[in-house]
């Protein structure tokens, strides 16, 4: 049972870094402020460092996502019941990837340590369920979306204060039409493209440009770092519950894995973050990303469950409604994913602790 819940425990890892991983870098590509591998390897490398530093920063977390408290001890550090909750929400994470979904790895988790305590015959506290972990999810978007959505226009305030002008541009590029007689010619395209603001002016004698790439970079590192932070310990929880490995190499373990997850699989929900959500510039994106690291990083540190995929969603969502340009179709697609995510894990967690028993 030990090698199952190893293996389970490193399957949920993978999955998670494969829905999650490109989340803190999404509005770098999506602006075109840099291509998709340099945004994925910026994401790996500072999500890395979340993970490794995850007991001096967010040890708080660990404890939550031991399942102590949701059920009894005994169950709590049952292998059997570890590895269902590992199975039940990597499967449901899983899914999600595959459709493209940014979903939450929170949720599918604590659906599946419900839905595996309630198959184990044992008494779920809804008390501990409501207060740990309902709450903090559901209200955490919804600070995302407001903080965003005050945020923006306070930066742009402040831009026209500085003196640094917005220049819409266009994409100008060749396309082959063929001709009457069968032959084909070159023919110029041009075409509107959200992404392609530039911003005019210095700062302290710095590119306003340069200035806004460097800040938009380091805004995603941070995003993606307090994904680490955030998202290991609820991971590595279960590995040290049952025992399996020592902390410092669970860690070790469970970050590698989430990074490999990401690098392999990642690119379906970069593209829905990225592009199918709003339309986004440099600055949009640099906004949405400072809201989501400060939610992020103040919630890990006091022990709060948060969804990353929530909060940095609704950082984007906030941009939308600012600009008016938000693809609701997309939005309601991601909300309906996001409400059936806990109670598929619920229903995978019961199954995968049936089958083991």
């Amino acid at each position: 049972m030990s090698i199952v819940v190893l293996g389970a425990v490193l399957f949920l890892a993978w999955s998670n870094g494969s829905n999650d991983n490109f989340k803190g870098v999404a509005t770098l590509y999506g602006s075109g402020t840099t291509t998709y591998k340099t945004a994925l390897t910026w994401a790996t490398l500072t999500t890395l460092g979340g993970s490794l530093l995850t007991l001096v920063l967010a040890a708080g977390l660990v404890e939550t996502f031991s399942a102590k408290g949701l059920v009894p001890d005994a169950v709590a550090i049952s292998p059997a019941f570890l590895a269902a909750a590992a199975l039940g929400g990597g499967a449901t994470v899983l899914l999600a990837s595959l459709l493209g979904m940014p979903v939450s790895t929170t949720h599918a988790l604590t659906g599946a340590l419900v839905g595996a305590g309630l198959t184990s015959g044992s008494q779920v506290s809804f008390g501990v369920l409501g207060r740990s972990f309902f709450l903090p999810l559901l209200v955490s978007p919804v600070l995302a979306l407001a903080l965003t959505a005050l945020a923006y226009p306070i930066a742009s305030l402040s831009r026209r204060r500085l003196r640094v002008e917005k220049d819409s541009c266009v994409c100008v590029g060749q396309e082959a039409v063929a001709a009457g007689d069968g032959t084909a010619a070159a023919a110029v395209t041009v075409r509107a493209a959200a992404n392609c603001d530039q911003y005019v002016g210095r700062v302290a004698g710095v590119s306003a440009q340069q200035a806004l790439d460097a800040l938009h970079f380091l805004s995603a590192g941070a995003v993606s770092f307090a994904r680490g932070l955030n998202d290991t310990p609820k991971i590595v929880a279960l590995l040290l519950a049952s025992r399996v490995l020592s902390p410092s190499l669970g860690l070790g373990v469970v970050g590698l894995v989430m990074a490999a997850g990401g690098i392999a699989g990642a690119r379906k929900v970069a593209e829905t973050m990225s592009k199918k959500i709003v339309p986004l510039n440099a600055g949009q994106g640099f906004v949405a990303n400072a809201a989501t690291a400060f939610l992020v990083i103040g919630a890990s540190r006091w022990g709060v469950p948060v969804s990353t995929t929530h909060v940095s969603t609704g950082g984007i969502f906030g941009i939308g409604i600012n600009t008016r340009q938000a693809r609701w179709k997309t939005v309601a697609a991601i909300l309906l994913a996001w409400g059936t995510t806990l109670p598929l894990g619920a229903a995978l967690g019961a199954l995968a602790l049936f089958a083991l028993r």
